[in-house]
């Protein structure tokens, strides 16, 4: 997600059709970018986010894994309706005119913004917290460890959003997926043969945290933002559900071998890495997935016909809300009861 940045979503988009045609990317480097996109700093809260929920959350992860799976493929079929549709402010002014791009473009870079923001704040701390004696100094200017880090990643990472060409930054992002990996096997060892073990029990179910963990699960899913550039850069877009189907399997498998062997080795003394701001940021994803469930009504005049599509588009945009006002809200809560506590 980190490498999807604000520029590299405008530029590829910008691309003329003969351009796209000939340079588009191909299915597995498309899958790498989706991966990389959905398996972010979600893997690292993901078994705290079980712990909250208990076991039994875990259909609650799947139910999410489904739902924006299914506003991927709406999203799709919104961006075919209309050859001129490319982008979501783009689908906002086909449904709601200019004021609609308007809006939906005010969230959509805010959204940008604020990811990248506190991708680059997670770096500079976890940066710190490994080398906490590192202090910078530049022509006599002493930067802290903490800002120094966060500035070395964004001069880092500033590259990328150069790219024009997706199949490039593919490799990033094979980068991104296998870091993932990594961390799920170097958790799967320290459990094994690190003296840890699986010997926590957990429990079945939990009512007092499930918002919580509701909100922990959205987020794991928050690559809406980046699905029209993904889709645009394809030699064959007729290919993006089966780009979806396999980003979002491989990635709740992912998801879901994280959360077991975390939840099994530490249960109740899991922390969230990011628990505040991932409230914050399941609230800006569900507004993508249920807004493209909205937008579909303005555009296809066919699916607000009663059927088992219109349910499953209503219950969309009642889930997306109430995880929005449901996650904000025990953000809050969080935000407060740590500054009382401190």
């Amino acid at each position: 997600m980190e490498a999807l940045s604000v520029d590299t979503v405008e530029s590829q988009n910008n691309i003329s059709p003969p351009e796209e045609k000939c340079q588009g990317t191909s299915f597995p480097r498309t899958c790498f970018n989706g991966l990389n996109a959905l398996s972010g700093v979600g893997i690292l809260s993901i078994p705290y986010a079980l712990s909250q929920g208990g076991w039994l959350s875990l259909i609650i992860l799947f139910v999410v894994a489904l739902l924006c799976f299914y506003t991927g493929l709406l999203l799709r079929r919104c961006m075919d309706s209309n050859p001129i549709i490319k982008t979501y402010p783009d689908i906002g002014e086909v449904a709601f005119g200019r004021k609609g791009r308007a809006l939906i473009s005010t969230f959509m870079y805010l959204e940008l913004y604020f990811v990248a923001v506190e991708f680059l704040i997670l770096e500079g701390d976890n940066l710190h917290k490994l080398f906490p004696d590192v202090n910078f100094h530049i022509a006599g200017i002493n930067i802290p460890g903490k800002q120094g880090f966060v500035l070395l990643t964004a001069l880092l990472v500033l590259p990328t959003t150069w790219l024009r060409s997706l199949g490039l930054l593919a490799y990033i992002s094979a980068g991104g997926v296998l870091a993932s990996i990594i961390l799920v096997c170097s958790v799967f060892w320290v459990g094994a043969f690190e003296g840890v073990g699986f010997d926590e029990k957990g429990s079945l179910w939990n009512w007092n945290g499930l918002a919580t963990a509701i909100s922990l699960y959205t987020f794991c899913y928050c690559g809406h933002a980046v699905f029209p550039t993904l889709c645009n850069s394809m030699k064959n877009r007729t290919q993006f559900p089966k780009v979806l189907l396999v980003c979002f399997i491989l990635s709740t498998i992912s998801y879901g071998s994280m959360a077991i062997l975390g939840y099994l080795m530490y249960d109740g003394n899991l922390m969230s890495q990011v628990n505040e701001l991932l409230h914050q940021d399941s609230c800006s994803d569900q507004h993508c997935s249920s807004g493209t469930s909205h937008t579909i009504f303005r555009i296809n005049k066919a699916s607000r016909k009663f059927g088992a599509e219109l349910v499953i588009i209503i219950f969309i945009l009642v889930v997306g809300a109430s995880v929005a006002v449901v996650g904000t809200y025990t953000s809050l809560c969080d935000i407060a009861r740590h500054a009382h506590s401190n």
